[in-house]
């Protein structure tokens, strides 16, 4: 399972001194780690590391990013974005995440001209890996539910399943619809979609 990176696998710091210990990183210091492949988010302040991903996570996000760019466009709905992108949850519980795939309703879209965005997605996917798989399903739903994200997708290329779950009134996330081959799952975010799981996870 993913776990906080360790901090002396991170190259010398240039600017202000060390890193910091975990439970104390903010965006600055996040923003100051030099790209290598892998993927660094920061939730309540403790850094977490994920190896870059694997072809068949980049094929599921590819194709659910093609049926929600599309479902999306043409009933303008507002807009659909994919990692690497930063999201900036409220009150500190992220700083940032990046959602393999974020729907942002129309008027809750990204400024225009800002390097990410505070606040809180419409929908969030996240397609799972061995490696990144606790810190998913999680660590990170746990920072989606307590920032109040509506909706959030886990599609699993190894079991190949699709799985919607939607935040209570008890503001805790219930599973909406399961779907594997041969069965399609729908979303109460986005009304009148259907995505057909096959189509996600062809053989």
């Amino acid at each position: 399972m993913t776990e906080p990176a360790r901090l002396l696998t991170l190259p010398e710091r240039e600017a202000a001194g060390s890193w910091p210990v975990q439970g104390r990183w903010t965006y600055e210091d996040y923003r100051q780690i030099p790209s290598d492949g892998r993927r660094y988010e920061v939730v309540r302040g403790f850094l977490y590391v994920s190896p870059a991903p694997s072809t068949d996570h980049q094929r599921a996000v590819a194709r659910l990013f093609r049926k929600l760019d599309r479902f999306v466009s043409e009933h303008r709905l507002g807009e659909v974005l994919s990692a690497p992108y930063d999201i900036l949850l409220p009150h500190g519980i992220a700083s940032p995440l990046q959602p393999d795939l974020i729907f942002f309703r129309t008027g809750n879209e990204p400024r225009a001209g800002t390097p990410n965005f505070e606040g809180v997605p419409d929908l969030v996917v996240e397609v799972l890996s061995p490696g990144t798989r606790h810190l998913d399903t999680r660590i990170k739903l746990a920072a989606y539910r307590d920032a109040g994200v509506p909706e959030v997708w886990f599609a699993d290329p190894q079991t190949r399943t699709l799985v919607v779950r939607g935040l209570s009134p008890a503001k805790s996330y219930v599973e909406l619809a399961r779907g594997t081959p041969g069965e399609s799952v729908t979303s109460q975010i986005l009304p009148g979609l259907q995505i057909e799981v096959s189509e996600i996870f062809p053989r």
